[in-house]
């Protein structure tokens, strides 16, 4: 199968006028250090540090990352680096949103649900639910998951529900669910073994592993019948996993 270079990739997703998924999307691609033209210049850099999968970046070059962000940082938002966005925490730098993402795309079969360990800004989420049909989210800091809430609701994202919980466990609502990939945005010192239970045989798990006292990896790890086949990705600094929730 032929194989895309660089600039190809470039040409193929920076050419084209941007499809945006509902008039809210359109409604916030912002001006200036937040404008679509910066955001493209963001993009070409994800394709140049290795990023090929198309739908990600594509979703990516449409999703407004400021509005994820005070806006105090707003010119910031997309320069390839992680930002505080409060309680000791951070929105992910985009290339690892990106290849985390695309992890979790190139299985075997295309992922139906997704849970995701760590809220966050909800910036990720707004990817995920882009691409993924349903999308599941934990958050163990509630004022954070209200915020995240109240953002992805104004880009009319209506396939993510939320839960209040340590990540630690997974999803805290149903007895034996599973899911078909898992995204985690915090990093334990070794994978909770009830991430590995909630994901299905096939599905897909990426997590930076290493904690904070540890260098860490992103792994990526695929359910298969004989167990568990996995994957480094790269080096990675994440927020540690913690337990307990903050009201």
């Amino acid at each position: 199968m032929y194989k895309l270079n660089t600039e190809e990739v470039i040409q193929k997703i920076l050419t084209p006028k941007v499809h945006f998924p509902n008039a809210a999307f359109e409604q916030y691609q912002g001006m200036g250090m937040s404008s679509q033209r910066t955001r493209d210049r963001l993009i070409k850099r994800l394709i140049t540090q290795g990023i090929e999968n198309l739908e990600v970046l594509e979703v990516m070059r449409r999703t407004p990352r400021h509005l994820f962000l005070d806006e105090a940082l707003a010119s910031r938002s997309y320069e390839d680096v992680s930002l505080p966005i409060g309680f000791g925490q951070t929105i992910s730098q985009p290339w690892v949103v990106a290849k985390m993402t695309a992890f979790l795309l190139e299985g075997e079969q295309r992922p139906q649900s997704v849970l995701e360990i760590g809220t966050g800004s909800g910036y990720q989420t707004a990817i995920l639910a882009q691409l993924i049909e349903q999308v599941y989210t934990v958050e163990r800091i509630e004022p954070l998951s209200c915020i995240a809430q109240e953002r992805l609701a104004r880009l009319k994202l209506d396939n993510i529900e939320f839960a209040i919980s340590d990540g630690q466990w997974g999803w805290p609502k149903a007895e034996g669910v599973q899911f078909d990939a898992i995204l985690s945005a915090a990093a334990p010192e070794a994978v909770p073994e009830a991430l590995f239970e909630q994901l299905k045989e096939g599905g897909r798990l990426v997590i930076p592993v290493g904690g904070q006292s540890q260098a860490q990896r992103l792994m990526g790890y695929e359910k298969r019948q004989r167990g568990i086949k996995e994957t480094c990705l790269g080096d990675v600094l994440f927020v540690p996993m913690q337990a307990g929730v903050v009201k």
